[in-house]
Parts: structure tokens; C-alpha cells; sequence
């Protein structure tokens, strides 16, 4: 089964590419089908992410332990940054986030939907300080489970967000005093959380409170939306996200927390998480609480990601694309979500694994491992590289090339698509290609004296390129064969002489 809203406007030109790609399966619809899925175990200069690569003590971790089977192993984390001032607001170019000094922040996330719901205060502060330490600088949460964690919809310690039932007009203190706990956890680590209020569940279905929502009505839903907003005003560094797996036809349960929310912290940043293939302002276009824009696929990225872009007005994310350990999802394909988002214009994106997202809860895919043991998956190490790198450049100042101008040959189709994106001075460009291929560049878009370089995505490694002149005039450059990870995914980084003026201003 697959999702779609019937647009063909992500087809571009790979036209039918999303429609026949044998990534469109969602989240969405397994849980739909409620049939078991077994599948076999497959395996900036000035600029920061918040959190990336800062080392903090594990002494801030609540009883955290010992280190765990799987958890963080490596050099990655070798250097650090200066840690964001949040709270976060959107660039002058509407193009990325910035924090209040003005930084630019670029999201790298990871999704761990039932912290709150299942873990208890210390396996929250393992899993946390692990993420820090591989360069996520953000957590995507639900305040409220539903369904997955093992005694939704109380939490680890029993308690339940409602005194009596469903009934968002009684929440109840003990439990939202744990989650300010949990928040705290999240925000000394200096990480953004993106939480949803109330997730409404795949078709509005039993992994979500859309039933419960629509019986309590607007107006008390409004003054449960009004009442989080200033229970949680003091944390400076929480991305609301409205909706969750759903485009519901009754808009007015949502709609009405969301305005509770800006009713009471309009400072406070909101976007929505809609069902598969239904970018945050297609089904959410004129809505004054919209600040941060969203992409939810499980087709190519790049497709969706370049149409919202043309659409300007806000920046957005990726928010979610197939998870690891979840629809056959290879490490590459894993990265290939990642760089097609950040190369096509997001202002960051979210990985997702199988179990960390449910932890000990139930999931929708069998898990091969536990989620300990899944801290250090290979899809994780790959984020870690992807963080390190752009932490290294001035990425705020890359404009994607959605029109292929520098991208003159080697593109490819989906799901197998090359993307690129440069600097318009031309002092940087970076080429991401899913498969071996030979690049064609219009030296026209580039500095003078270009050199490039190979950078492995899934090791961290570096190569230098040989960039070959050919005769209608463009740069060249063939890709090294297998990574080090036996994929032939690659990133080319280009860099112009010395003559082109270095760097970029911080303050967006």
C-alpha cells in the first residue's frame, strides 16, 4: 500500500519517479495494513550545529551508568563549537534558522518519538549524551504516547498525562512535572527539541489522540494548547510540532492547540508533521503559527525538497524519510535522504532508527537489536560524518542547484539522483551522487584555481579529486569507486583558489 495526495508536482524532471520508486511504502500505511513486516538485518568555519562535536561530561548525566553495549565509540567528536544562544528564529533570507546571536543553525536530528512515554530519567540521559556526542543537535519527541511505549499512555513511572481519561482539560501535574524533567535533560545538553503536543496517529487511528482531540473539541483543546505554551515558556529551546502522520479532514482539533500555543509564547517556533508525501504548508498553507516549513517523504527527497524551496516564504526540513532498520533501508539510502534534503535547499533534517524511535515500546518493524545496541548503527555513524563536515563549512551560504546549471551532466535519475549546491561567489560547491558515475560541473559557477575533493560519507575520509577540463569547457571529475563501506556514494567538496575572498558572515 502506498500514500500519496495525487500532486504531480514532485515528479520534476524524473517524471513518475516518486509514483513507480520502490521507496514508496510509509510508516503510515503499515501501521494501516496492521500486518507483521519481518525483513533480514541489513546493513563551519564560524558556523555551528548546536551541540555538534561539544563534549560534555558524563557527569551531567542523571545515574547514566557505565557506558552501554553500542554506545558511542570513535574519534568524531574530536574538536568542539560554541553552543548555540536559543531561542531559535528564522534567517533574514527565510532560508535557515539562526540562533539569538544570530548564528546559523542547521538542524541534524534524530527521532526518539517515545522518550518521554518510555524511558526512564536515566536511559534518557544515556540516549542523550550519546546523540551529543555524534553531533545530533536536535530530538524529535511526542509530550504524549499513545500507543508506542510499553504502558501507554502512562509513562515509566506510571504516570498518566490526563487525571481522568482522556480529558486535555485535567492534565495532570505529576506528569507533566516528569516531562519538564526530561526537557530539562534535553536542554542542558544544549539541544533543540522538536515535541509534538499531541501526536494524532496515522489516519487518525489508535497510535494517536485524533479521536480523543475531536471529543474534547476546540475549545478545550485551545486552553490545553494555551496552558502548555506557558507551563513550558521558560524552555526557550522547543520547536512545537503540531499534527503527526495525518492530514485530518476535522482541522479544527489541531488548529485549535496550535493557536493555544501561539496565544500564549508567539516567540515560539511551529511547524507540523502531515502524512507521507504532504509537505507542512500543502495542507497547512495560510496559517499565522506555520514559521517552519516541513518535507515528509518516502520517495526520492530532492523531489519534494526543490518544490518547496521554489515555494519560498519559510525555511523547512526534512522531518522524516524511511528509518533505518525499517523499509530495507540500506546506510545508503539513509545518507541519500540526508544529502538530497541539505543539497536541495533544507535548513536541516531527521534521521529515524529502528527501535530508537519507540525504544522499548512496541514498534511497526521487527528491530534486529536493541536500542542500545542500535546507538552506534551504521545509519548513526553516517550522520556523525554528514554533521562533521557541514560544522566545518559556511553551508548557510550554499544555494541549491535545483535548476542543474552546475550540475551540467552526470545527474542521474531517482531514486539514484546527484544534487548539488554552491556558494554565489563561487568559492564552495558540493556534489552528493548516490552510485559510481563521472560529474560534469560548468566551471562557470565556480571560483578560479578550483581544487576538490573526495569525502566519503560513510567513514569520514577524505580524497583528493583530480578535476579534469573537458573540451565544451567543463570540470570533470570521476567518482573513487566502492567507499569504505563497499556503497559508491560519494560528496564532492569544491573549494576555490586563493583569490576568491574567504569565509562568510555568521549574522543571517
Amino acid at each position: 500500500m502506498t500514500v500519496s495526495d495525487g500532486r504531480a508536482g514532485d515528479h520534476g524532471d524524473d517524471q513518475g519517479a516518486q509514483r513507480q520508486s520502490p521507496w514508496r511504502i510509509s510508516r503510515m500505511s503499515v501501521f494501516r495494513r496492521k500486518e507483521p513486516c519481518h525483513f533480514s538485518r541489513r546493513m563551519a568555519l564560524g558556523a555551528f550545529l548546536v551541540g555538534a562535536w561539544k563534549l560534555l561530561s558524563p557527569q551531567r548525566a542523571t545515574a547514566a551508568g557505565p557506558q552501554e553495549a553500542g554506545a558511542f565509540q570513535g574519534a568524531s567528536n574530536q574538536g568542539s563549537v560554541a553552543v548555540p544562544r536559543f531561542p531559535l528564529r528564522i534567517s533574514a533570507d527565510q532560508r535557515h534558522l539562526v540562533d539569538a546571536n544570530g548564528a546559523p543553525f542547521l538542524v541534524h536530528g534524530d527521532t526518539a518519538w517515545s522518550l518521554i512515554g518510555d524511558l526512564s530519567l536515566e536511559d534518557a540521559a544515556l540516549y542523550l549524551d550519546d546523540r551529543v556526542r555524534r553531533g545530533f543537535n536536535t530530538v524529535l519527541v511526542s509530550l504524549l504516547e499513545h500507543y508506542y511505549s510499553r504502558s501507554a499512555p502512562r509513562n515509566a513511572y506510571g504516570e498518566s498525562p490526563f487525571l481522568s481519561g482522556a480529558d486535555f482539560g485535567a492534565p495532570n501535574p505529576a506528569y507533566f512535572d516528569r516531562a519538564e524533567q526530561m526537557l530539562r535533560l534535553i536542554k542542558d545538553r544544549r539541544l533543540l527539541v522538536l515535541l509534538t503536543p499531541a501526536y494524532i496517529g496515522a489516519g487518525g487511528g489508535q497510535d494517536g489522540w485524533y479521536k480523543e482531540m475531536r471529543a474534547n473539541g476546540p475549545d478545550k483543546l485551545r486552553a490545553y494548547g494555551r496552558w502548555l505554551g506557558q507551563r513550558f515558556s521558560h524552555f526557550d529551546n522547543i520547536v512545537w510540532v503540531n499534527g503527526g502522520d495525518y492530514n485530518p479532514p476535522d482541522k479544527a482539533p489541531i488548529r485549535a492547540i496550535a493557536e493555544g500555543l501561539f496565544e500564549a509564547d508567539p516567540g515560539a517556533l511551529q511547524t507540523v508533521h502531515n502524512q507521507p508525501e504532504t509537505a507542512g504548508s500543502d495542507y497547512w498553507p495560510d496559517e499565522p503559527w506555520l514559521k517552519l516549513d516541513t518535507v515528509y517523504t518516502y520517495g526520492p527527497v530532492y523531489l519534494p525538497a526543490r518544490r518547496i524551496f521554489a515555494r519560498g516564504g519559510r525555511p523547512f526540513i526534512m522531518i522524516e524519510s524511511a528509518y533505518e532498520y525499517e523499509h530495507d533501508a540500506t546506510e545508503q539510502r539513509l545518507r541519500t535522504q540526508a544529502w538530497q534534503a541539505l543539497l536541495c535547499g533544507a535548513a536541516g533534517q531527521v534521521f529515524g532508527n529502528n527501535p530508537i524511535w519507540h525504544f522499548n515500546g512496541p514498534g511497526l518493524f521487527s528491530a534486529p537489536m536493541t536500542w542500545r545496541e542500535a546507538l552506534n548503527s551504521r545509519g548513526a555513524q553516517s550522520m556523525s560524518h554528514l554533521a562533521k563536515l557541514m560544522a566545518e563549512l559556511p553551508w548557510w551560504t550554499l544555494r541549491p542547484d535545483n535548476s542543474d546549471e552546475l550540475l551540467a551532466g552526470g545527474r542521474g535519475t531517482a531514486p539514484s539522483r546527484a544534487v548539488a549546491a554552491s556558494s554565489p561567489d563561487g568559492s564552495l560547491a558540493l556534489v552528493y551522487t548516490p552510485d559510481r558515475r563521472v560529474l560534469h560541473l560548468a566551471t562557470r559557477l565556480l571560483g578560479s584555481q578550483p581544487r576538490g575533493e573526495w569525502f566519503d560519507p560513510s567513514s569520514g575520509d577524505v580524497h583528493q579529486a583530480a578535476l579534469a577540463s573537458t573540451e565544451t569547457g567543463l570540470l570533470s571529475a570521476s567518482t573513487p569507486g566502492r567507499n569504505a563501506a563497499g556503497f559508491e556514494d560519494w560528496v564532492l567538496v569544491i573549494r576555490a583558489g586563493a583569490d576568491v575572498a574567504e569565509g562568510a558572515s555568521t549574522k543571517q
